[in-house]
């Protein structure tokens, strides 16, 4: 940023009242790709016990692990991020974070509506949608009161068909999760799908949305789970969705507990792993902590996220 540009933002910024606490933590972050404009918003963060992180994982390794990061043993803030891309003419928000479930007291995340806004983002200009998959917390900020009357009639809501197909009787057989958690993914699915049917456009296998933005289903962590490939001029960029947490680097084969079918979601990570540090393209992800832009090396039979510096 030159000298000029510095100097107005200091010169503005020392006639506005000081910001309030909560404005001081960083919620978004612009990254361009060729001729993509991507902007990372941060819906806040989710608390859930550590053990979700890793149920078939051995006790002890899992908590040498959170102490080797030096996070706590119990409990864990899950980052929450969505994304914005604009393309030939095109906003699409992909995921569209927590919303506000009352019967979850989840009062640090569900931001993302009130972030969108303060990046100049108004949601009428939001021309499409892409859903990773249609757990609460990627879908949830649609179904807060008064955002459908907010959006424009023609919005285009890209979800795999495989996903829409599973929610309509989901099995959590595999999963582990806190109580509450499957009811409460049930109900966000069902209104969503009641609110939003006649916007839905579903894909098989892979679909582009826009010049460059290309969405592919993996499946593993639901059925229908997808990631989006971003493509311009020689950049590439992958936002993966909940295909890779935290702890995936290291230990690529532990489970998530939110994952319908772990096995599947293991290969899904690790296949992906090897692809993203074979391209050296960058990466973003959902429970990554924030702005999670980063990229994959190998690091001998596991993966090593290398954080991007941040560009002033």
């Amino acid at each position: 940023m030159n000298t000029s540009v510095n100097s107005q933002i200091h010169s503005r910024d020392c006639d506005q009242p000081r910001p309030s606490l909560e404005e001081l933590v960083p919620s978004r972050y612009a990254v361009r790709v060729g001729e993509i404009d991507v902007l990372v918003i941060s819906d806040g963060v989710l608390p859930l016990p550590t053990a979700m992180l890793a149920h078939n994982a051995d006790p002890e390794l899992r908590a040498a692990w959170l102490g080797d990061m030096f996070l706590a043993p119990d409990a864990f803030d899950w980052p929450l991020n969505a994304v914005v891309v604009r393309s030939g003419g095109q906003t699409i928000l992909i995921d569209a974070g927590l919303g506000l479930d009352p019967n979850l007291d989840l009062p640090r995340a569900g931001q993302l509506v009130k972030r969108l806004e303060a990046a100049g983002i108004e949601l009428p200009s939001v021309t499409d949608v892409v859903l990773t998959h249609m757990h609460m917390d990627h879908i949830g900020g649609l179904l807060i009161d008064g955002v459908k009357e907010r959006l424009r009639p023609d919005l285009r809501i890209h979800v795999a068909g495989a996903e829409v197909a599973f929610w309509e009787a989901p099995d959590f057989t595999l999963t582990s999760m806190p109580k509450g958690f499957p009811d409460a993914l049930r109900s966000a699915a069902k209104r969503f799908s009641e609110a939003y049917r006649s916007q839905l456009r579903t894909f098989e296998e892979t679909y582009e949305v826009a010049p460059g933005v290309v969405v592919h289903r993996t499946g593993g962590h639901t059925p229908g789970h997808s990631v989006v490939r971003l493509s311009s001029g020689g950049d590439r960029l992958t936002f993966a969705g909940d295909a890779i947490f935290p702890v995936g680097f290291d230990q690529p084969d532990w489970h998530n507990g939110f994952e319908h079918d772990p096995e599947e979601a293991a290969r899904v990570r690790i296949r992906l792993l090897r692809e993203l540090a074979g391209t050296r393209e960058q990466l973003v992800a959902t429970h990554l902590p924030f702005p999670s832009v980063g990229r994959v090396a190998v690091d001998g039979d596991a993966f090593r996220w290398v954080p991007v510096f941040w560009d002033y």
